[in-house]
Protein backbone atom coordinates (compact mmCIF):
# COMPACT_ATOMS: atom_id res chain seq x y z
CA UNK A 1 0.00 0.00 0.00
CA UNK A 2 1.35 3.65 -0.87
CA UNK A 3 2.64 5.67 1.71
CA UNK A 4 -0.25 8.78 2.40
CA UNK A 5 0.12 11.46 5.34
CA UNK A 6 -1.61 10.01 8.33
CA UNK A 7 -4.83 11.33 9.49
CA UNK A 8 -3.39 12.20 12.82
CA UNK A 9 -0.16 13.31 13.75
CA UNK A 10 0.69 14.35 17.43
CA UNK A 11 4.46 15.65 17.89
CA UNK A 12 6.30 16.24 20.53
CA UNK A 13 3.22 16.77 22.84
CA UNK A 14 4.00 17.47 26.82
CA UNK A 15 1.76 18.09 29.46
CA UNK A 16 2.33 18.46 33.20
CA UNK A 17 0.41 19.20 36.00
CA UNK A 18 1.88 21.68 39.04
CA UNK A 19 5.33 20.41 37.70
CA UNK A 20 4.59 16.71 37.35
CA UNK A 21 5.28 15.23 34.05
CA UNK A 22 2.14 13.19 32.49
CA UNK A 23 3.52 13.05 28.78
CA UNK A 24 6.90 13.61 27.65
CA UNK A 25 7.77 14.12 24.11
CA UNK A 26 4.84 12.23 22.74
CA UNK A 27 4.69 11.75 19.08
CA UNK A 28 3.09 9.15 16.51
CA UNK A 29 0.69 8.97 14.09
CA UNK A 30 -2.13 7.54 13.08
CA UNK A 31 -2.63 6.43 9.31
CA UNK A 32 -6.27 6.62 7.37
CA UNK A 33 -8.46 2.88 7.72
CA UNK A 34 -6.19 1.74 10.55
CA UNK A 35 -6.30 0.56 13.70
CA UNK A 36 -3.97 1.68 16.40
CA UNK A 37 -3.47 0.86 19.56
CA UNK A 38 -2.27 2.83 22.66
CA UNK A 39 -0.78 0.35 24.97
CA UNK A 40 1.36 0.95 28.68
CA UNK A 41 0.98 0.23 32.13
CA UNK A 42 -1.33 1.75 34.71
CA UNK A 43 -0.23 5.53 34.57
CA UNK A 44 1.52 5.46 31.23
CA UNK A 45 -0.20 8.54 30.00
CA UNK A 46 -2.78 7.01 28.01
CA UNK A 47 -5.85 8.64 28.47
CA UNK A 48 -3.93 11.30 29.08
CA UNK A 49 -2.64 11.64 25.50
CA UNK A 50 -6.59 11.12 24.44
CA UNK A 51 -8.05 14.02 26.46
CA UNK A 52 -5.08 16.06 24.77
CA UNK A 53 -6.40 15.30 20.90
CA UNK A 54 -9.93 15.53 22.01
CA UNK A 55 -9.54 19.26 24.12
CA UNK A 56 -10.20 17.83 27.57
CA UNK A 57 -6.47 19.39 27.89
CA UNK A 58 -4.14 21.58 26.43
CA UNK A 59 -0.85 20.06 26.47
CA UNK A 60 2.16 22.75 27.56
CA UNK A 61 3.95 22.17 23.95
CA UNK A 62 3.77 20.08 21.12
CA UNK A 63 1.70 19.78 17.95
CA UNK A 64 -1.89 17.55 17.20
CA UNK A 65 -3.13 17.50 13.66
CA UNK A 66 -6.03 15.55 12.13
CA UNK A 67 -5.70 15.71 8.66
CA UNK A 68 -3.53 18.15 7.84
CA UNK A 69 -5.15 20.76 10.50
CA UNK A 70 -3.87 22.35 13.37
CA UNK A 71 -6.62 20.40 16.19
CA UNK A 72 -4.87 22.68 19.07
CA UNK A 73 -6.11 25.58 17.67
CA UNK A 74 -9.54 24.41 17.40
CA UNK A 75 -11.65 24.80 20.63
CA UNK A 76 -12.93 21.51 21.88
CA UNK A 77 -16.54 21.81 20.98
CA UNK A 78 -15.64 22.22 17.75
CA UNK A 79 -13.66 19.14 17.04
CA UNK A 80 -16.70 16.75 16.58
CA UNK A 81 -17.21 19.08 12.96
CA UNK A 82 -13.50 18.58 12.06
CA UNK A 83 -14.10 14.45 12.29
CA UNK A 84 -13.30 13.70 15.59
CA UNK A 85 -15.19 11.79 18.24
CA UNK A 86 -14.88 9.16 21.12
CA UNK A 87 -16.10 7.20 23.82
CA UNK A 88 -15.03 7.27 27.64
CA UNK A 89 -13.28 5.32 30.07
CA UNK A 90 -16.27 5.25 32.39
CA UNK A 91 -19.47 5.10 30.59
CA UNK A 92 -20.61 8.75 29.98
CA UNK A 93 -24.08 8.18 28.54
CA UNK A 94 -27.53 10.61 29.43
CA UNK A 95 -28.89 7.66 30.86
CA UNK A 96 -32.59 8.96 31.39
CA UNK A 97 -32.68 9.67 27.34
CA UNK A 98 -33.60 6.35 25.38
CA UNK A 99 -30.69 4.65 23.00
CA UNK A 100 -31.93 6.72 20.29
CA UNK A 101 -31.68 9.97 21.65
CA UNK A 102 -28.49 9.13 22.98
CA UNK A 103 -27.09 8.42 19.49
CA UNK A 104 -28.96 11.51 18.09
CA UNK A 105 -27.08 13.74 20.45
CA UNK A 106 -24.33 12.45 18.70
CA UNK A 107 -25.35 14.02 15.39
CA UNK A 108 -25.58 17.59 17.05
CA UNK A 109 -22.72 19.00 14.95
CA UNK A 110 -24.54 18.21 11.62
CA UNK A 111 -27.58 20.10 12.61
CA UNK A 112 -27.80 22.86 9.99
CA UNK A 113 -31.55 24.08 10.51
CA UNK A 114 -32.40 26.85 12.90
CA UNK A 115 -34.29 27.47 15.86
CA UNK A 116 -37.41 28.87 14.46
CA UNK A 117 -37.92 26.10 12.39
CA UNK A 118 -37.11 23.31 15.08
CA UNK A 119 -39.88 24.85 17.02
CA UNK A 120 -42.43 24.68 13.75
CA UNK A 121 -40.98 21.51 12.13
CA UNK A 122 -41.70 22.14 9.10
CA UNK A 123 -39.78 22.27 5.62
CA UNK A 124 -35.87 21.69 6.43
CA UNK A 125 -36.00 20.76 10.25
CA UNK A 126 -38.58 18.06 9.33
CA UNK A 127 -36.31 16.68 6.11
CA UNK A 128 -33.01 16.92 8.07
CA UNK A 129 -34.52 15.26 11.33
CA UNK A 130 -36.05 12.28 8.92
CA UNK A 131 -32.40 11.60 7.84
CA UNK A 132 -30.78 11.90 10.85
CA UNK A 133 -33.10 9.55 12.34
CA UNK A 134 -32.12 7.35 9.08
CA UNK A 135 -28.23 7.65 9.81
CA UNK A 136 -29.05 6.56 13.26
CA UNK A 137 -31.17 3.74 12.95
CA UNK A 138 -28.37 2.41 10.43
CA UNK A 139 -25.80 2.96 13.43
CA UNK A 140 -28.84 0.84 15.45
CA UNK A 141 -29.05 -1.87 13.26
CA UNK A 142 -24.94 -2.28 12.68
CA UNK A 143 -24.58 -2.43 16.87
CA UNK A 144 -27.57 -5.02 17.63
CA UNK A 145 -29.07 -2.35 19.25
CA UNK A 146 -32.38 -2.87 18.29
CA UNK A 147 -34.27 -4.68 20.88
CA UNK A 148 -33.56 -1.42 23.11
CA UNK A 149 -34.10 1.51 20.77
CA UNK A 150 -36.86 3.45 23.05
CA UNK A 151 -35.13 1.69 26.22
CA UNK A 152 -33.89 4.46 28.86
CA UNK A 153 -29.72 4.06 28.65
CA UNK A 154 -29.27 3.73 31.98
CA UNK A 155 -31.51 0.99 32.48
CA UNK A 156 -29.40 -1.53 30.45
CA UNK A 157 -27.04 -4.04 31.27
CA UNK A 158 -23.16 -2.39 31.23
CA UNK A 159 -22.16 -4.05 28.09
CA UNK A 160 -24.91 -2.68 26.43
CA UNK A 161 -24.31 0.50 27.41
CA UNK A 162 -21.03 0.53 26.35
CA UNK A 163 -22.35 -0.43 22.56
CA UNK A 164 -24.76 2.31 22.77
CA UNK A 165 -21.58 4.63 23.85
CA UNK A 166 -20.14 3.47 20.91
CA UNK A 167 -22.94 3.75 18.49
CA UNK A 168 -23.12 7.95 19.83
CA UNK A 169 -19.44 7.89 18.67
CA UNK A 170 -20.24 6.55 15.32
CA UNK A 171 -23.32 8.53 14.49
CA UNK A 172 -21.00 11.43 14.31
CA UNK A 173 -20.03 9.94 11.09
CA UNK A 174 -16.27 10.42 12.60
CA UNK A 175 -13.08 10.33 10.77
CA UNK A 176 -11.22 9.31 13.95
CA UNK A 177 -12.51 7.21 16.78
CA UNK A 178 -11.07 7.73 20.02
CA UNK A 179 -11.89 4.31 21.95
CA UNK A 180 -11.04 4.58 26.12
CA UNK A 181 -11.03 1.05 27.27
CA UNK A 182 -14.12 -0.41 25.27
CA UNK A 183 -14.21 -3.59 26.39
CA UNK A 184 -13.19 -2.95 30.27
CA UNK A 185 -15.81 -4.99 32.63
CA UNK A 186 -17.04 -6.88 29.71
CA UNK A 187 -17.06 -11.05 29.45
CA UNK A 188 -15.61 -13.25 26.90
CA UNK A 189 -18.60 -12.70 24.77
CA UNK A 190 -19.04 -9.20 24.79
CA UNK A 191 -14.99 -8.53 24.64
CA UNK A 192 -15.22 -10.55 20.71
CA UNK A 193 -18.66 -8.82 19.98
CA UNK A 194 -16.98 -5.16 20.68
CA UNK A 195 -13.67 -6.63 18.96
CA UNK A 196 -15.81 -7.38 15.85
CA UNK A 197 -17.55 -4.50 15.34
CA UNK A 198 -14.01 -2.26 15.70
CA UNK A 199 -13.28 -3.88 12.60
CA UNK A 200 -16.12 -3.53 10.96
CA UNK A 201 -16.25 0.09 11.66
CA UNK A 202 -12.84 0.41 10.01
CA UNK A 203 -13.68 -2.10 6.93
CA UNK A 204 -17.83 -1.02 6.64
CA UNK A 205 -17.91 2.45 8.09
CA UNK A 206 -14.63 4.08 6.72
CA UNK A 207 -13.05 5.04 10.36
CA UNK A 208 -10.28 4.86 12.17
CA UNK A 209 -9.39 3.94 15.33
CA UNK A 210 -7.11 5.18 18.39
CA UNK A 211 -8.00 2.48 20.84
CA UNK A 212 -6.38 1.70 24.50
CA UNK A 213 -7.27 -1.67 25.82
CA UNK A 214 -5.87 -3.64 28.35
CA UNK A 215 -7.17 -7.27 26.92
CA UNK A 216 -3.53 -7.74 25.27
CA UNK A 217 -5.11 -10.62 23.01
CA UNK A 218 -7.68 -8.02 21.61
CA UNK A 219 -4.61 -5.64 20.78
CA UNK A 220 -2.91 -8.17 19.17
CA UNK A 221 -5.30 -9.62 17.00
CA UNK A 222 -7.00 -6.23 15.83
CA UNK A 223 -4.33 -3.65 15.74
CA UNK A 224 -2.69 -2.38 12.45
CA UNK A 225 0.21 -0.50 15.00
CA UNK A 226 0.43 -0.36 18.95
CA UNK A 227 2.07 2.30 20.28
CA UNK A 228 3.60 1.41 23.87
CA UNK A 229 3.72 4.40 26.61
CA UNK A 230 5.42 3.99 29.71
CA UNK A 231 6.15 7.06 32.30
CA UNK A 232 4.07 8.98 30.03
CA UNK A 233 6.84 8.53 26.87
CA UNK A 234 6.88 6.57 23.91
CA UNK A 235 8.88 2.88 24.44
CA UNK A 236 7.90 2.07 21.36
CA UNK A 237 6.05 1.52 18.85
CA UNK A 238 5.32 -0.70 14.96
CA UNK A 239 3.26 -3.96 14.37
CA UNK A 240 1.94 -6.06 16.88
CA UNK A 241 4.93 -9.12 16.11
CA UNK A 242 7.57 -6.64 16.57
CA UNK A 243 5.63 -5.09 19.63
CA UNK A 244 5.10 -8.54 21.30
CA UNK A 245 8.88 -9.36 20.39
CA UNK A 246 10.50 -6.18 22.35
CA UNK A 247 11.88 -7.54 25.18
CA UNK A 248 11.85 -3.63 26.79
CA UNK A 249 7.62 -3.71 26.69
CA UNK A 250 7.51 -6.65 27.99
CA UNK A 251 9.80 -5.75 30.74
CA UNK A 252 7.98 -2.05 31.54
CA UNK A 253 4.79 -4.57 31.62
CA UNK A 254 6.19 -7.35 34.01
CA UNK A 255 9.40 -6.40 35.25
CA UNK A 256 10.72 -9.80 33.36
CA UNK A 257 11.07 -10.63 30.02
CA UNK A 258 8.52 -13.27 29.53
CA UNK A 259 6.92 -12.99 26.00
CA UNK A 260 4.28 -15.18 26.92
CA UNK A 261 2.57 -12.10 28.09
CA UNK A 262 1.27 -11.37 24.83
CA UNK A 263 0.61 -14.50 24.04
CA UNK A 264 3.00 -15.40 21.84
Amino acid sequence: MALTTPLLEVKGVTLTFKGIAALTDVAFSVEKGRIVSLIGPNGAGKTSILNCISGRYTPDCGEIYLDGKNLLAVPAHKRTGMGLSRTFQNIALFKGLSVLDNLMVGRHHLIRYGILSSIAYFGRAMNDEAEHRRRVEDVIDFLGLSPYRHQAAGHLPYGVQKRVELGRALAAEPKLILLDEPMAGMNLEETEDMARYILDICEEWGATVLLIEHDMGVVMDISDKIVVLDFGSVLAQGRPDEISANQDVVAAYLGTEDATFFGR
